[in-house]
Parts: structure tokens; sequence; C-alpha cells
């Protein structure tokens, strides 16, 4: 039997760390035993364990610490990190380290360098010169990047369940449910929000078309006017509808205000596009006078950005929209570095796309009226996110009333 010593250590106990761990060992087959084991007495404490970990082969034990790494296991043994340069662009090395969306350092040269720019499933590279360590996902690779290997002097700090009353960026191990009390829940999220803005935090919106079908698109306008979300990542389907709704007050062919279907309707959004267009862009209509409000309006005329990643089944696009999808998610990861609070609002794969990219330090927010959105991005690894399995036509405008109410 292989054998290798790994450490737990701080609120292992009720944030469940240690059970975790003990069960992901039985689970792949390999076999532990706890050489040490420190509880914490008082709240403040910490607990710390120590954890002979066993199996059949030295690859089965790596497959073993890869996954107890992910929870915060550190191996005893102190090692240096081990890179290997990849041998061309966009390919890796062998054995090549995958990483988590948490806080996570290498040990190189003996010392532990932080690893800037963390998401998931991407790769740590290494610039010995700079004695700075990277991540970059497969494709930013190129030929002679210095790439962590294996799982030596690798180090990862994941969030803990907070000791004592708990906030709604607590629930994050709750399943998405349509049960939950919805209006407590977006009374605490008006809670969180204030005390961000009032620490100068900033919010991204990732938003789909269904907050303009909903009629819920003036709601969002104005928490942009009043300094409240300070980007937007959106489809072309958001923005196309967006300027329907303020050029000729329909969505979708249907009359924002009736629901009812308007004649030839369905061609307003074609016409919307036109317009922009004929412009030049977004911002031009809104300088020409052609689009005069809406939640594009709100962006172009508070200068907050906007990044709308295009997908195959757009009409147009307009122009705005950005068609490569590697350099829309480059474009969206330059504004993620420096948000506190993402809002994800009824749309699937721009959701996920946003999860994958997020530190899990930023607090998240997806609100869907299929609970398998929420579900999703907690199955590929964005467990931080507060699932709201509701309407988004009663979400947003209960949000900011509930704001305008802590106003008063």
């Amino acid at each position: 039997m292989q054998t290798r010593e790994v450490t737990l250590s701080g609120h292992i106990i009720d944030s469940l760390t240690l059970p975790i761990a003990l069960d992901l060992i039985m689970d792949l087959g390999g076999d532990f035993k706890i050489l040490e084991f420190k509880v914490g007495k008082r709240k403040k404490d910490i607990s710390h364990a120590r954890i002979r970990v066993a199996a059949h082969s030295e690859s089965h034990l790596g497959e073993i610490l890869d996954e107890l790494t992910e929870i915060g296991a550190m191996v005893v043994e102190l090692q240096e990190v081990n890179l290997e340069p990849s041998p061309k662009d966009r390919t890796l090395p062998a054995d090549f380290y995958s990483t988590t969306n948490h806080p996570t350092s290498i040990r190189y040269k003996g010392e532990w360098i932080p690893v800037d720019e963390i998401e998931m499933d991407c790769m740590i590279v290494v610039d010995p010169q700079n004695r700075k360590a990277l991540c970059k996902p497969i494709g930013r690779i190129f030929k002679g990047d210095l790439v962590v290997v294996g799982r030596e002097g690798i180090k990862v700090e994941p969030p803990e369940r907070p000791r004592g009353k708990k906030g709604v960026f607590e629930f994050m191990s709750s399943e998405a449910s349509s049960e939950k009390p919805l209006e407590s829940i977006i009374k605490s999220i008006a809670t969180e929000i204030k005390e961000l803005k009032g620490k100068n935090g900033k919010i991204a919106v990732v938003g789909g078309p269904a907050i303009v079908h909903t009629g819920s698109g003036p709601v969002l306008a104005r928490m942009i006017r009043e300094g409240l979300v300070d980007v937007i990542f959106a489809g072309n389907a958001l923005a196309t509808h967006d300027i329907e709704s303020a050029l000729y007050g329909t969505s979708l062919g249907m009359c924002i205000k009736s629901g009812e279907s308007v004649i030839r309707g369905h061609r307003h959004h074609i016409y919307a596009i036109n317009e922009i267009n004929k412009a030049g862009s977004i911002k031009d209509a809104v300088d020409q006078g052609v689009l005069t409000k809406g939640i594009m309006y709100e962006c172009v005329k508070n200068e907050v950005p906007f990044v709308l990643a295009g997908s195959i089944r757009d009409d147009g696009p307009l122009p705005d929209v950005i068609t490569d999808v590697i350099e829309a998610q480059d474009e969206m990861r330059k504004y993620v570095r420096d948000v506190d609070m993402v809002i994800m609002i009824s749309t699937m794969l721009h959701s996920i796309a946003t999860g994958n990219i997020l530190p899990s330090h930023v607090k998240s927010i997806c609100v869907d009226i299929n609970p398998a959105t929420v579900t999703k991005l907690a199955d590929r690894g964005s467990a931080q996110v507060v699932g709201i399995v509701t309407d988004v036509g009663a979400f947003l405008p209960m949000l900011y009333q509930e704001l305008t109410n802590q106003e008063d």
C-alpha cells in the first residue's frame, strides 16, 4: 500500500469538512487512519486533524489526494511545486493540475505564492523571473509555459461555513426550492446590497431576455440609473428585446403593458436590430437620440459597462455583440476580478458561464423559474451560489421595493 499524510485545519467539524474527507477516501477505494485530532473547544477555536491516507498504487493515491486538496487538505511533507513546460500552444503536460475556484497558493522556492486570477477548471502557470503564479484557461496556454503538475506544493483554502447565526449567503449547501421564504430572502439580499454599496462594492447582473418579457426591464433600468449595478453580462437577446421594448413597446412581439400579441409584432426585434445597425452601435443610437430609454440606454448614459456574448441562435446580432466566445470570456474576466456580488437572472448558459469564471469569495445569487439552472451551477462547482426559484417578474420588483424601503 502507498501512503501519505494529510492535515485538515479550521472549523472542520461543523463545516462537515472532516466527514466529507473521510467519505471521499472510502468512496475512492482508499483507506485511512486518523493519527491526530484536536477539537476546538470555543467558537473562535479551530480544529486540526492529521490523517494517513492509503491506496493500492501511487496513481490511485494521487487520485485521492487530488480530491482531498480540493476541500482544503494539505499534504504533510512540505515539498516544492512541480513544473513542466507546455509542449505546444493550448496543450498541457501530463498530470497537469486543474484548479478550483477557491483561493490557492503554491510552494515555490521556499515561499508560498498566491495564484492570481483564480477560477475553476484552469491551469497554474508560473513566471520564474517575477516569482508570480497565474491561473490560465487551456485556450491561453502557450508553448513553453511552466505549468504546475501533480499535487505537491499546492494549498487550497475553501470557504468555511460561518459559525453562529446564518445569513442569506450561508444557504449555499441547501437545495434549490420554490418553497423557500422568498420575501425574507429578498429582504436579506437587499440588506447585503445596501451594505456592499455603502463600502463602494461592485455588483454585476447577468441577465436573460425574460427580464424584458416579464415587464421587469424598467426596474433593472432604474437600478442601473441609481448606481446599484456596476456591470451587465448578457447575450444578444436581452439587449435586442430591451431595445425592441424601448422603440416599439413590445417584447417578442407581445405588448409589454397588455400582454397581447401585436399584429406583425414578431418583426419588431429585427426592426430594433436594424435601427441599431443604422446608428452604428448601441452608444451611437443613444447619442443620436434613437434610443431614449431602457436597460441599454441607462448603461450608456451612466457609463455602466456591458458584455454581450453571442450564441448560435442570435438574430442579427447587434453590432455590440461579441461573437467570438473566447474573446467574450476574456472580456468578462476583466470585470469579474473587481465585483463583490453577482446576481444571475433567468439565463442558464450565461449564469453557468459566469459561475465558471468567478472566484468562490464572490457572493452570488441565481434567480430562475427552473430549479435545474441553480442545480447545474452547483453541480459544476459553483457551490457558493444562493439559488432562488421564482419568476423574475416577481423577484426584481420585490428586490427594488425592498431596497427603496430600506432607504426610507
